[in-house]
């Protein structure tokens, strides 16, 4: 987790970087968060998670089962004692898949659950019965109040790629430029089969998925592309879509780490995806496509610590984003990987605090530093040891227990509250010589208003909540801590504690 020295450097790059990061002491249990409300920044599209891998088999698990996994994720619903039922995801991430299981051991991936189906078949013909496990997920998703979904390829179908599987050769693109137009034909036909078959549309298709790795271990479906390969394939999609009036926006970008978007990196031709797809006049220009939502994606792995070199990037690309007109920046995938400059593995489950407070502090940067409108988690429910699950499973196709983790709850203190259409407003919290972190942000939806607060201390600190531009009543808190799971609690006044080694999410209503 963060440490002493970790925080004196975020202090440092805060001042050279002119940002308000938020701070309390270490030596006090009192602390101060000024919030204007008139000081605004991104509006939130959503939060959300992806349905890769395990869905395709708890999707089938017994109804009790599986509907108890379906209310984590998604209700609305509170218990008897308010606590919330679930998280109320606002985002549901579809793995269409390429067709690796179809394939079997001769796919190359091993691991079956790793292997992703197909609804096309190897004459050409669609079965929409096929990926029925996720597809189940999809209706319970929409049936709990869920309103965005989105598609997702880690690959194109098989019977399109170079070498027949999905996955790629020496880390060369998979599809040859005349199979273009025949994998936008198969995404568009996705949309209106899943539809008929489940009555939830795309909002949006991703056809690309972490285009700047190699993708050639077998170890999952993948597929390398370069920029102009990419605008190839968008440009292919949108002809498509626009002719079959598809209503889903097209994603771009999925990069796998977020400095792909505003520098060269290491991968010729795959970087400065910004200004490559979105700066008219650029050879690879498609913001102007308009089936192309007007956003750019990326993935928050590698790039989180230390703090201060993970505020320093996001405020980067929150600049080289703001350049381009009217385009918004999505965190679309992360889970805890790599060992992140000592603070946390990822290797291991931990369905405890330290991982959830991580996992919080990840968040709390990509929405105040990278100006995020839209948080997505990757792998909702993991049957691996691994930091990677919201849920963990035995790893089992046709029934098993599930464990829910701290780091689903921690996620929930976000996406069940900070709702799409909220604007994230400035929060600043107070600071002494010898800071100890308590990160806030803070959210206004109308005349609701959202705080967000994280203590990874070993103190519990006292916070004042400051108002400067209007009167706030707050009336409920929410506790996830080692014991709670957004445990709620009614609040007077504006001061609440904020235990130890918690995430907290207080709300409250403009009066």
């Amino acid at each position: 987790m963060i440490i002493k020295t970790t925080i004196r450097k975020v202090l440092f790059a805060a001042a050279a970087l002119g940002l308000n990061i938020p701070l309390a002491s270490s030596q006090t249990k009192e602390a101060t968060i000024d919030i204007d409300l008139s000081k605004t920044y991104q509006t939130i599209s959503n939060f959300g998670a992806s349905d890769a891998w395990s869905c395709q088999f708890v999707g089938n698990w017994p109804d009790d089962k599986r509907n108890k996994i379906a209310d984590l994720l998604f209700s609305r619903d509170n218990n008897a004692d308010g606590s919330p039922r679930g998280i109320g995801l606002s985002m549901w991430r579809f793995n269409i898949g390429a067709g690796s299981s179809q394939q079997g051991n001769d796919s190359g991936i091993k691991d079956e659950w790793r292997r992703a189906e197909s609804f096309l078949n190897s004459d050409g013909s669609y079965n929409w019965q096929n990926q029925a496990g996720q597809v189940w997920f999809l209706k319970a998703a929409k049936q709990r109040g869920v309103k965005q979904f989105l598609g997702f390829n880690n690959s194109p179908p098989v019977q399109f790629t170079v070498n027949g599987k999905a996955y790629a050769n020496g880390g060369k693109v998979n599809i040859a430029a005349d199979k273009y137009d025949a994998y936008a034909l198969f995404l568009a036909k996705v949309v209106k089969g899943v539809e008929q078959v489940s009555n939830v549309k795309f909002n949006y298709i991703s056809p690309i998925n972490e285009p700047q790795w190699d993708w050639s271990d077998g170890g999952q479906e993948g597929a390398p592309y370069n920029n102009t390969e990419i605008a190839g394939v968008i440009k292919a999609i949108n002809k498509e879509f626009v002719n079959n009036k598809v209503g889903s926006k097209i994603l771009v970008g999925e990069a796998g780490s977020i400095n792909y978007l505003f520098t060269k990196g290491d991968k010729p031709g795959k970087g400065s995806q910004i200004a490559d797809f979105f700066k008219p006049g650029s050879e690879n220009y498609i913001g102007d496509l308009p089936s192309v939502a007007k956003t750019i994606s990326a993935h928050s792995y590698f790039t989180t610590s230390p703090m201060a070199s993970s505020v320093k990037a996001r405020t980067t690309l929150a600049d080289s984003v703001a350049v381009v007109k009217g385009l918004d920046f999505w965190q679309s995938e992360y889970c805890i990987l790599g060992d992140n400059a000592g603070e946390i593995n990822g290797n291991k489950r931990d369905l405890g605090i330290d991982a959830a407070l991580y996992l919080a502090s990840v968040i709390h940067t990509d929405l105040t530093a990278a100006n995020a409108s839209a948080w997505q988690w990757w792998t909702s429910i993991s049957a691996y040891d691994y930091k990677d699950g919201l849920i963990y499973i035995d790893k089992n196709k046709t029934d098993g227990n599930f464990y829910a983790s701290k780091m689903l709850w921690a996620l929930g203190n976000y996406s069940r509250f900070v709702n799409p259409g909220a604007v994230r407003v400035d929060a600043v919290v107070s600071v002494s010589a010898e800071g100890k972190p308590l990160l806030a942000s803070a959210f206004k939806n109308g005349k609701n208003v959202t705080v967000v607060v994280i203590n990874p201390g070993t103190s519990d600190v006292t916070a004042a909540l400051n108002i400067n531009s209007a009167k706030v009543q707050f009336t409920s808190s929410y506790l996830t801590s080692q014991a709670d799971e957004l445990k709620a609690n009614k609040i007077t006044g504006s001061k609440t504690i904020i235990p130890a080694r918690s995430v907290i999410t207080i709300t409250g209503v403009i009066k």
